[in-house]
């Protein structure tokens, strides 16, 4: 716990120092550059290393290793193409079964995207950092890793969304599927959220939602043909998370209160307008659909850009102060909850954290077997 926020704290300090809206000037490298270099660099060389030195860390740690085990005898395992490419590769070039680069490879990739999707897109690194690292993705990424590699260039993919570049972006959600399908998902999830939604179309689509309420077994049929794996599993169990939708409908408030001035007239934050929205309803009307949280966070990751954009839109001074103080506030209590009564819980398991530096690897099944 200490390390973690340790890290959380060393990190969004040197976020606060990168300015990412400053442009060179006439060829001259500033000492804002230079600055920016030695504070991206030192987050992600900080941020990559904790990642890619953990061993046994994450509810599903074992489980990849067992996978990637599988898939260098070429046994069948569920996971995606791309996946099981990247580890017959990493393993060949290592001449055996190193585990541990094939984490680090998805830990280097996966901080890599996260943190250029942040500085290409945010409004103020340092806020939109703080709110990366404060709710909770960064320490999330060891579990699921291709899932999370997935959830980055999704991040990574959103100017491609507003510019109308849809070649570039299908074709990079395309290149992320064979890492983890789910990313499928994205390429009509966020058309929909680019769209300028009258209020009739609004309503038409309420109406649509209302299925998931009296239409259950079919939607869990299309689940289950998507995903085979999933069948007669736990994972066609279902739940939602009350403290996201308890965060979403915040978010709307505050983007009701600021819709006119911030959020009308902009195609970037009508679209992360509607992303909040479309995860709202997700979590509300679809909580029997197998891990939800998985679709809803290619929606809700958009956060980290819509709260700093709709805060330093405020014009009175007094409110915008408020309203920052507020949703800081609230991400360091939502940290504070993560690290204090989930991070150690058996849904992620990434407490305590160890180190293959001082520990060693628990036995597989297949070891066991």
């Amino acid at each position: 716990m200490i390390l973690y926020s340790g890290v959380a704290v060393v990190t969004i300090l040197l976020g606060l120092l990168v300015d990412n809206r400053r442009k060179r000037q006439n060829g001259i490298v500033t000492r804002q550059q230079i600055l920016n270099v030695l504070s991206l660099v030192s987050v992600f060389l900080i941020l990559f290393a904790l990642s890619a030195c953990r061993l046994n860390v994450g509810n599903d740690y074992a489980k990849y290793v067992e996978f990637m085990h599988l898939v260098n005898c070429d046994a069948f395992v569920p996971t995606e193409a791309g996946f099981n490419f990247i580890v017959k590769v990493l393993y060949g070039i290592s001449g055996g079964e190193n585990f541990l680069l094939v984490f680090a490879f998805f830990s280097f990739f996966t901080v890599l995207f996260f943190l250029a999707a942040i500085y290409r897109q945010a409004d103020s690194f340092g806020f939109s950092f703080f709110l990366f690292m404060a709710l909770g993705y960064y320490f999330q990424s060891f579990n699921t890793v291709r899932y999370y590699l997935a959830l980055a260039l999704a991040l990574y993919a959103i100017p491609y969304v507003l510019k109308k570049q849809w070649g570039r972006f299908a074709l990079l959600m395309l290149l992320g599927a064979t890492l983890h399908k789910s990313l499928l998902v994205v390429i009509p999830l966020y058309f929909l959220a680019s769209l300028p939604w009258k209020k009739w179309q609004l309503a038409v689509a309420a109406v649509f939602c209302s299925t998931f309420f009296f239409m259950q077994d079919f939607y869990l049929k299309m689940v289950v043909f998507l995903y085979p794996t999933y069948e007669d599993t736990e994972y066609l169990e279902g739940g939602t998370s009350i403290v996201n939708i308890v965060r979403c409908f915040a978010v709307l408030i505050l983007a009701l209160f600021c819709y006119k001035r911030s959020v009308k007239d902009s195609p970037r934050n009508r679209f992360y307008f509607y992303c909040n929205l479309g995860a709202l309803v997700m979590y509300v009307c679809c909580s029997f659909l197998p891990i939800i949280s998985r679709i809803g966070y290619y929606l809700t990751i958009t956060h980290i850009f819509f709260l700093p954009s709709l805060v330093m839109g405020i014009p009175d001074f007094k409110w915008r102060r408020l309203s920052k103080a507020g949703v800081i506030g609230a991400g360091i209590l939502y940290f504070g909850i993560f690290i204090l009564m989930k991070a150690g819980g058996d849904g992620l398991r990434i407490l305590p954290y160890e180190t293959f530096l001082f520990h060693d690897m628990v036995p597989i099944l297949s070891d066991v077997n």
